[in-house]
């Protein structure tokens, strides 16, 4: 068995997982805001279970729920939460977001989602790798389509998508009502394109905040502002 990769406050055990921790999941459980004082969280495709063991240490919301369809990856969930300190906030489920729709309950204050990206047709040989990156398994517009039906009225909804994506995501959100907030464009060093898109919407239309992040000076140097969003949960930060 793989070693954990270890946080300042919980391990993740990944060696089950076709997507390993990386750096987009880590800046979207920083990013996302709990200013809104979520009560109830749910992570749509939650993996190793990382965005919502990261809201667990960041807010104090009573009820986080995961969706997970891949099984090997939703045991894995459920161990990392298991293993945590939040191991009675924390909850998963093995099942798919169309499913998963029609037994809600109560709306969520805060949705948040990593999704697949890669629309184009790339096959890596490994074909759980390939679902968690390829968008077929959670099309953008079915990933919309939930969110506005799970959300609550006053909740926000936070996601990271490919930079290329961003203009056709937002038309995309607007036609189910969800308009975004904030954004936040990511590139790897100073002379680098921009990569990734982070985006928080919510049903309220008002004026968009825009930022721009740069996460290394040169390799292994970190910005400041990246330190900053992540010194919260990298040991080295």
């Amino acid at each position: 068995m793989s070693k954990p990769f270890k946080f300042k406050e919980f391990s993740i055990n990944q060696d089950r997982c076709a997507m390993k921790i990386g750096t987009d999941g880590v800046l979207l459980g920083a990013w996302a805001t709990v200013e809104n004082k979520p009560t109830s969280i749910l992570d749509i495709g939650a993996g190793t279970g990382i965005l919502s063991l990261m809201l667990a240490q960041r807010c104090l919301a009573e009820n986080i729920e995961a969706l997970e369809i891949d099984e090997d990856a939703y045991e894995q969930c459920v161990e990392n939460f298991e293993s945590s300190s939040w191991a009675d906030r924390l909850f998963c489920y093995h099942a798919g977001l169309d499913e998963f729709m029609d037994e809600l309950e109560e709306p969520y204050d805060l949705i948040i989602s990593n999704p697949p990206f890669y629309s184009e047709d790339v096959s890596s040989g490994n074909a759980s790798r390939d679902n968690a990156r390829q968008n077929q398994s959670l099309p953008f517009d079915e990933l919309l389509e939930g969110v506005s039906k799970l959300l609550a009225e006053e909740g926000l909804f936070a996601t990271i998508i490919p930079f290329k994506e961003e203009t056709a995501f937002i038309t995309l959100a607007e036609s189910f009502g969800l308009f975004p907030n904030r954004v936040l464009r990511v590139k790897g060093n100073p002379s680098a394109e921009i990569k990734r898109s982070l985006l928080e919407f919510s049903f309220e239309e008002k004026k968009v905040s825009e930022d721009e992040l740069t996460i290394e000076i040169k390799r292994h140097e970190y910005t400041l502002a990246y330190q900053e969003l992540t010194k919260a949960f990298y040991l080295k930060m």
